[in-house]
């Protein structure tokens, strides 16, 4: 599948990432929307995901602090790439900003899929939204 990724702030990118959003953490999931809306998303850079005819696919933030977040791929592109073309995005842009690691609170059914992506699991199980996640980190090579 070939995917176009775009990087920008909230106001740009809101109109794609929300519904994406939306549709995976409080339909698919049950997060409350009020949990999954935050007021960190201002400050955060945003990648959204398109596919060849423009329709957005996936999504993920990464904060001021070097933390990769809300990290959201339509059930429709799942296991075609854009999670890790989003990732690796996100990752290329906290390295070009000078972080020296990248941190991420993983669902553990998804923890595999940031192993296959470098990350190295830190800490134990925690409930987040009554979901159980695991800190992951990614620490940049000189």
């Amino acid at each position: 599948m070939t995917t176009t990724l775009r990087f920008g702030d909230w106001a740009t990118l809101q109109a794609d990432a929300k519904p994406i959003r939306m549709e995976v953490f409080v339909q698919e999931q049950n997060v409350p929307a009020d949990l999954e809306m935050d007021e960190r998303d201002a400050g955060c850079l945003h990648a959204v995901a398109y596919d060849s005819a423009g329709q957005p696919l996936g999504t993920g933030r990464l904060l001021p602090d070097g933390h990769i977040g809300r990290m959201a791929v339509l059930r429709s592109a799942r296991g075609t790439g854009v999670g890790g073309a989003i990732l690796q995005g996100l990752m290329a842009k906290a390295r070009e900003r000078g972080d020296q690691r990248v941190v991420l609170s993983a669902q553990t059914h998804a923890a595999e899929f940031y192993l296959a992506h470098g990350f190295a699991m830190a800490g134990d199980v925690f409930l987040e939204a009554g979901i159980a996640h695991i800190e992951m980190t990614y620490e940049f090579q000189e």
